[in-house]
């Protein structure tokens, strides 16, 4: 992981630590925002990655679609 996309990573990392408990595990999609997220950031780097990821968390909502969504090559 490049540097950017750790430090981008860090918020991601904190919301999995401290608010993905209490929100419990009712995702839209396979796998979830923070893990594709994080997947995001490591095969396409810093910018890609978290415009990749801003997309995804932007489709989750209640009419937005569902089920397996992976990151792109």
């Amino acid at each position: 992981m490049t540097p950017l996309a750790w430090i981008c990573a860090l918020p991601v990392r904190g919301y999995r630590a401290v608010f993905s408990p209490w929100v419990g595990h009712n995702c839209r999609y396979d796998p979830t925002c923070s893990a594709y997220a994080l997947e995001a950031l490591q095969k396409h780097g810093g910018i890609k990655g978290s415009w990749l990821a801003a997309k995804r968390i932007a489709r989750c909502n209640p009419w937005g679609g569902m089920g397996v969504d992976d990151v792109p090559d």
